[in-house]
């Protein structure tokens, strides 16, 4: 990964390197996570220290939108292959669905019904001050159901939070798993979506209109993250969703994460979603047949950057 150095500026435009403050242990990094999981990732913190089968796991969250588990570790020993710890514990998850499931409840008192898990979006998520260069390539595959997510932090106490994305000619893991039958189990189960599996099989037209509302979309902000799943691709900024895209055989829905009431929206085309079900976050939903009112529309989802 490229470096990335840090100045300050003082009334005169003087600038003065911030030099990183390295994290002593690794706890230290559990904490920062923890305290701003739902900030820094979108997830709810299930426990800290979950222990099964003699295995302890550092930070088990839950992804709201996913429906799906999600297994966070911790390391600032870069001696460790994330590529079979990480399958290691996705078997251990899906061995142990039962465990899971119970350890939810008994935080939130809440059931999580069977059908409102998605197991096969299940994934682990390494966090650590700096991964080699082995350890990316390693986790470089298309359908593998493992983030790297680096951290540094700063003497002002500014924390640089970033996820290390596969590149786009990423090949699949299942190749390399099938004579691994603890590994192949995991790949058959688990599902890490594209944005080719939702634009399999449909039109060009549908296709190159996504593409355009894709594009504008990303050239709103800096850093927005596109993120495929199940149902729908997400557009996040900072950990958040800013907006989703169903893609349908003859056109797209498009739904904006703005709460009922909070979206300015003179021309009155998103409609009210939230006393309805649907897949997509927020409360403001339209369909798109074509590009005639895409500039407006970018003016509505600019409004979902924060």
């Amino acid at each position: 990964m490229s470096k990335i150095t840090l100045y300050k500026t003082d009334n005169n435009n003087k600038a003065e390197q911030i030099k990183e403050k390295p994290f002593k242990l690794e706890k230290e990094i559990q904490r920062v996570f923890e305290n701003n999981l739902q900030l820094i990732m979108g997830l709810q913190i299930v426990k800290s220290e979950f222990t099964i089968k003699d295995r302890r796991i550092d930070t088990l969250a839950y992804d709201p939108q996913s429906k799906a588990f999600v297994i966070i570790e911790y390391k600032l020993n870069k001696n460790h292959s994330v590529v079979d710890q990480g399958m290691t514990y996705l078997s251990l998850m899906l061995q142990n669905k039962a465990d899971f499931v119970l350890e939810y409840y008994e935080v939130f008192k809440k059931n999580l019904p069977k059908n409102e898990i998605d197991w096969s979006q299940s994934r682990v998520v390494f966090v650590s001050t700096d991964f080699t260069e082995f350890q990316i390539e390693a986790a470089n595959f298309k359908d593998l159901a493992i983030e790297l997510w680096e951290i540094k932090r700063y003497d002002n106490n500014t924390l640089a939070i970033t996820s290390i994305n596969k590149s786009k000619a990423a090949q699949s893991i299942k190749p390399f798993f099938d004579k691994n039958k603890g590994y192949k189990d995991v790949t058959n189960e688990i599902k890490v979506y594209t944005e080719e599996d939702h634009l399999q099989g449909k039109s060009d037209e549908i296709v190159e209109l996504y593409e355009r509302f894709k594009l504008s979309i990303l050239n709103l902000t800096d850093d927005i993250e596109i993120k495929p799943s199940k149902l729908y691709i997400s557009f996040k900024k900072n950990g958040s969703n800013i907006v989703d895209i169903e893609i349908k055989k003859t056109y797209l829905k498009l739904y904006i994460n703005m709460k009922k009431g909070e979206l300015d929206d003179p021309k009155k085309i998103m409609r009210d979603i939230s006393n309805v079900g649907h897949w997509g976050n927020g409360d403001y939903q339209t369909k798109i047949f074509d590009t005639k009112d895409i500039e407006y529309i970018m003016s509505l989802v600019k409004q979902a950057i924060k």
